[in-house]
């Protein structure tokens, strides 16, 4: 039998599948159709199973990764949202924090609000603190603010009543009277997707959700039948910001969880990569046609934030901790208002996409520059199946930036490259050496279509030592999918000082939660074997704004906390007070259905390096270095154990690596390029 991986990106849609009974890898790519995500879908599963002779029916398992949601927030293309709420509350979302996107900088504002005001309702209820009822819930005022929204012609509604995370029945109550009179509305409660305290942050998240939900469903819809054409009869499951697997029942309930679909399998795949190879600190590289996503690995596990902006929108639920920039292969150059080079964050996307792949694009790119100084194959990519306009790439250059700013081509390519690269350390190291983190200690984990070309330059910029480019790349985040368990995260919160006395409420809490574990594990058709949990509580000292996740083992009391959330915090802030109280503020659990995996298996291959060699080509290594004569190898054919030394360029399917002069690489047993970079000139 044989699992399939798909991410969905800006420019491609990547995927792998794996055989379950000797672990062969295939990987394929094919241009993305963001007019329809699941048209690409659809021909590049068609074309694997044609290419290596797979029936539909011997395919056991398909999960995908998608920027369906993550898109309609940024380019506020979701459905329109009315919103119910508290009397008095209803301005929250507009009011939202005090903090501003950039200090400093006052023409940078903060998003249009998510809801206009017309459209946020206000309705007589109230809950305290305690889920105690202080004011029954009015349902004649929301039957009329049904009726209003029904009149409006809004697709979706969102119900957030104060302190509904600890009594959600007027919150039920509500959703019912709203499917009664509008049946076709997308109803997104609080209660449901956020059960946690902070007002503002759990406003925004359901609203969110609420207006990414319609067409999410219709796209999912679209996704279900394409595969159902194939003759796929397994339903696909969607991987999550938490590195986990959904259900499409649960993407449909929960959509807000996708943002961050596709990186976090990425992540999710480097960290198992490097479990294998015996490199548990990576920084994570991911560079694709429109964004560069970097994360940390540190002792071969990911790491978690459960707070997060998208598009400017507070995003809280558990997620792969994913720093995103808009700086990817099809980023524009352009020249600001005093004549200064930027690149990105703006793109070209898929469609037209850069001027080099010959489909109506005007603008030059990031990929334009790698085509016009010949790091990039300037005939063809993707093994041949993708022509290449390497003279309307250099043209377009010239034209729109070498020309104005009175540059050679080179130094114009050469500029667009090295801004890039300064946008990618930045945000390196904010994950990074801005925690505390010493980069000498990590390797840089290189991967989508455009990475393994960007990584030597920006290991160098950050300090870090070593690059690691996966075999094939560009679907590094496909192949994570197939590594990924299903999961989900269930949350209470219980706002009280930790206390031995106290320990067993907690421990009730706990059951509760599993309890909704096993219902949904249930739901997703996990067998009991499969099944593990994990909790966790969320707690603070006294007087803090914010707390750290403390990770709790089978069997721990009271005192096993206390020592762990002293040495977490000992972790996080450097510090620990011994006389302060201790408030626990969330119950955590997180239900995981395992997934039976193929391998990660050593890959020999023979032969020789001479063998590997297509040729050479002529390439621009900057400034230092000039035009080089470079070898071009082809990666299926490097050898095992192989090594050989920069200048080079490494070309498959999905990617190219560039190896700058001085630089040594090596292929390990699993297929990974290792290049030691080297700083002695005279070497």
């Amino acid at each position: 039998m044989y699992r399939i991986g798909i991410d969905v990106g800006g420019t491609f849609t990547d995927f792998t599948m794996i055989d379950e009974d000797n672990g062969q890898v295939h990987f394929h790519k094919v241009p993305s159709t963001p007019h329809d995500p699941s048209q690409a879908i659809q021909e590049g599963i068609a074309n694997l199973l044609e290419t290596h002779a797979v029936r539909a029916d011997q395919v056991a398992h398909v999960g995908h990764g998608t920027t369906v949601a993550t898109n309609l927030i940024i380019e506020r293309k979701g459905a329109q949202v009315g919103l119910l709420t508290t009397r008095g509350f209803r301005d929250v979302l507009e009011i939202a924090r005090q903090t501003r996107p950039h200090l400093y900088d006052y023409s940078v504002g903060k998003p249009p609000v998510a809801v206009p005001r017309e459209w946020r309702i206000e309705i007589d209820e109230r809950v305290n603190a305690a889920g105690e009822v202080l004011v029954a819930l009015d349902e004649d005022q929301v039957r009329r603010a049904a009726e209003q929204l029904r009149d409006a012609g809004l697709q979706a509604v969102t119900v957030c009543f104060l302190h509904s995370y600890r009594n959600d029945a007027h919150e039920r109550r509500a959703a019912e009277i709203l499917r009664e009179i509008m049946p076709e509305a997308y109803i997104s409660l609080s209660s449901e997707v956020l059960p946690e305290f902070r007002e503002y942050e759990r406003l925004s998240t359901t609203v969110l959700n609420a207006t990414v939900g319609p067409r999410m469903e219709r796209y999912l819809e679209r996704f279900l039948a394409r595969t159902r054409e194939l003759g796929i009869v397994h339903e696909p499951h969607t991987i999550h910001s938490n590195g986990g697997l959904m259900s499409i029942a649960s993407v449909r309930q929960y959509p807000v969880r996708t943002c961050l679909s596709g990186p976090a399998a990425g992540v999710v795949g480097a960290a198992a990569v490097g479990r294998v190879i015996g490199s548990l600190n990576l920084v994570t590289f991911d560079v694709g046609g429109t964004s560069t996503d970097v994360s940390l690995i540190c002792d071969g596990r990911p790491l978690f934030t459960s707070h997060r902006q998208v598009a400017g929108y507070p995003v809280k639920t558990p997620m792969v901790d994913i720093h995103v920039i808009g700086a990817g292969g099809g980023s524009i150059a352009w020249l600001d208002d005093a004549g200064g080079l930027k690149v990105g964050p703006h793109s070209a996307g898929a469609v037209p996409g850069p001027v080099g792949y010959g489909r109506g694009g005007e603008e030059p790119t990031i990929t334009d520059a790698e085509i016009a100084l010949q790091r990039l194959n300037p005939v063809t990519l993707l093994k041949g199946r993708m022509p290449v306009y390497a003279e309307a790439a250099r043209e377009v250059i010239e034209r729109r930036v070498a020309e104005p700013l009175g540059l050679s081509l080179e130094a114009a390519a050469e500029g667009i490259l090295r801004i890039a690269a300064a946008n990618m350390s930045r945000a390196i190291r904010a994950v990074s050496t801005e925690r505390g983190h010493d980069l000498s200690g990590f390797a840089l984990y290189a991967y989508g279509g455009a990475g393994p070309l960007h990584a030597v330059e920006v290991a160098e910029e950050c300090g870090i030592p070593c690059v690691i480019v996966p075999q094939e790349p560009g679907t590094m985040c496909a192949r994570g999918i197939l590594l990924s368990d299903i999961s989900f995260d269930f949350v209470r919160s219980e706002i009280a000082v930790a206390s031995a006395a106290g320990w067993p409420e907690i421990g009730r809490l706990f059951g509760e939660l599993e309890q909704q574990a096993q219902a949904w594990l249930d739901e997703e058709r996990v067998e009991a074997g499969l099944r593990v949990t994990h909790a966790a509580i969320d707690a603070r000292y006294e007087g803090q704004n914010f707390e750290v996740k403390v990770p709790l083992a089978p069997g721990d009391d009271f005192a096993a906390f206390m020592t762990r959330f002293a040495a977490e915090h000992q972790r996080e802030y450097g510090y620990v007070v011994d006389d302060r109280r201790v408030q626990i503020i969330n119950c955590r659990l997180q239900a995981v259905g395992q997934v039976i995996k193929a391998p990660l298996a050593p890959r020999t291959v023979g032969g020789t390096l001479a063998a590997a060699q297509l040729g050479t080509r002529r390439a621009y290594f900057g400034e230092q270095h000039g035009w080089c004569e470079a070898p071009v190898y082809d990666r299926d054919l490097l050898p095992t154990g192989a090594a050989l030394r920069g200048p080079a360029l490494i070309e498959e399917m999905s990617s190219t690596t560039v190896v700058a002069p001085r630089n040594h690489v090596t292929v390990d047993a699993y297929g990974n390029l290792v290049i030691r970079l080297q700083g002695d000139t005279n070497d």
